[in-house]
């Protein structure tokens, strides 16, 4: 379609209004989560939406901050996040560029054997007790190990490692390089987009992921911030109710309290976004179109 045209401009004008309606329905309610938990008890019983409080408080953020409960939760998630994303990338992108090379031996039925994991799993508790026999079991490897491969992920970076030209490949073989060698010299910096964006979504993946932790971690000094966020969430002030027999402390309001622990919990994975998003556009077409 030409955007030239007066049909080109309508339809023009019309995709950005569609585009701008989406990202405001989707920037609003996180604006009123950010204000809602600077507000006071009484302007969140009283307003039913609003960005910006009246009177803006810090007493959520004091309370949630007061016990060593949640920095403690939120340095785990960095380490899980970070620990667990390198075990994702290495997994995935080695085992992706054994199966995108055709001399690897019993390449097709290891591949029929990933693929049949998309539609089968062994379920909760099979993985359960593998985790346990192995002696996983209230370890951060419970955590990481289990989740290392996400099949689709596999599948994306194999396509792309299969459209690398082969030519690249024999001439470094060629110059001394064995595969490890080509593999790290020759089709990881081919794979910066790739890289940057699988990164991003193991990383987003592992900051989000509470399941996992709840069912293999059983010491609460263990728990990430997303476990410690549901208790919150569930309980109104789980495991930071520090105050209780302090008969002259007001706790702020539980809303408050989960509003402003969401926004602990999102805001350290968005600062990660600005610093990919070179990459990030180019990165998620891989595999889309062939030639």
């Amino acid at each position: 379609m030409k955007h030239n045209t007066l049909l080109g401009k309508v339809f023009d004008v019309s995709n950005y209004l569609l585009l701008g309606l989406i990202s405001i329905s989707m920037i609003l309610p996180i604006l009123y989560i950010v204000g809602g938990s600077f507000a006071s008890e009484a302007e969140i019983s009283a307003r039913s939406f609003f960005i910006i409080p009246k009177t803006i408080t810090f007493d959520a953020y004091q309370y949630v901050f007061k016990d060593n409960a949640l920095p403690r939760s939120l340095l785990v998630s960095v380490f899980v996040t970070i620990g667990g994303t390198l075990v994702n990338l290495f997994f995935t992108f080695t085992m992706a560029y054994a199966l995108s090379r055709r001399n690897t031996p019993g390449r097709s039925i290891v591949m029929k054997m990933v693929v049949f994991t998309m539609l089968f799993s062994g379920g909760i508790i099979p993985t359960f007790l593998v985790v346990k026999n192995l002696g996983l079991l209230n370890s951060y490897w419970a955590v990481m190990l289990p989740v290392a491969i996400n099949v689709f992920n596999l599948i994306v970076v194999k396509s792309f490692f299969e459209e690398i030209p082969n030519e690249l490949l024999e001439a470094a073989k060629i110059d001394g390089c064995t595969d490890l060698g080509v593999l790290w010299r020759v089709v990881l910096p081919l794979s910066k987009p790739a890289l940057a964006t699988f990164s991003l979504f193991y990383a987003v993946a592992n900051w989000n992921d509470f399941f996992n932790a709840l069912l293999y971690l059983n010491e609460p000094s263990k728990w990430p911030l997303q476990v410690l966020l549901r208790q919150i969430v569930l309980l109104a002030s789980g495991s930071l109710d520090f105050a209780a027999a302090d008969p002259n402390y007001v706790k702020p309001p539980d809303q408050s309290i989960k509003m402003a622990v969401i926004v602990v919990g999102t805001l350290p994975i968005l600062m990660v976004y600005p610093f990919l998003q070179k990459h990030f556009a180019k990165g998620v077409m891989l595999g889309a179109v062939k030639g």
